[in-house]
């Protein structure tokens, strides 16, 4: 089913990296979209969470990532893994987006979760701590199998992925356009009523 209109997700990766391979697989992902599907690419690179500085106090760049998120259709998010568990500047970002409590700009909104890794596991604990987060807030986790990308290193040269190894991951990223697209259907319809 083509849509007429534009269906914009958000991309985080869980790296700072310059060379990540998170935001090497999200640039080769938004390169892959079908039409009328845009991605941006957010950064995680954001002060530690306190409650102390949430709310009105929030700075500006968390305010702009959490409008970036809300004002998206989904989520796609592309996690290292580091000591068998997410980076700490992932969890971060999670922190700041789940809040304030009850109204966390996540609850709802589909997340396809993508992980990868140098080793052959491509990331698997990493990823079920993001689900585990993910399912606590409660954001709308895309089904299917999962998505991990092993001997990552491999499959990336000068900061691009190879398309070939991108295939799987799109048939995910199709379902969470789907997914995205009947979410706003559906928000739509109760707007009406």
């Amino acid at each position: 089913m083509t849509s007429a209109v534009q269906t914009r997700l958000v991309g985080l990766p869980g790296s700072l990296r310059k060379g990540s391979f998170s935001r090497a697989t999200l640039a080769g992902l938004r390169d892959g979209f079908p039409g009328r599907t845009s991605l941006k690419i957010l950064s995680p690179e954001l002060p530690l969470y306190n409650e102390d500085e949430d709310g009105n106090h929030a700075c500006l760049e968390v305010r702009q990532f959490r409008n970036a998120v809300a004002y998206s259709a989904g989520l796609i998010i592309v996690t290292p893994e580091y000591n068998h568990g997410m980076p700490g500047v992932l969890k971060n970002a999670l922190d700041w987006a789940s809040r304030p409590y009850g109204k966390s700009v996540l609850i709802d909104k589909p997340v396809l979760v993508i992980s990868v890794s140098p080793a052959f596991t491509g990331g698997v604990r990493a990823h079920a701590q993001v689900n585990e987060t993910l399912l606590s807030i409660p954001a709308r986790l895309v089904g299917g199998a999962q998505v991990v990308i092993g001997n990552v290193s491999e499959k990336v040269s000068e900061g691009v992925m190879d398309q070939s190894f991108l295939s799987f991951a799109m048939q995910s990223v199709d379902r969470l356009i789907e997914l995205s697209r009947s979410a706003a259907a559906t928000a739509a319809i109760r707007a009406i009523q």
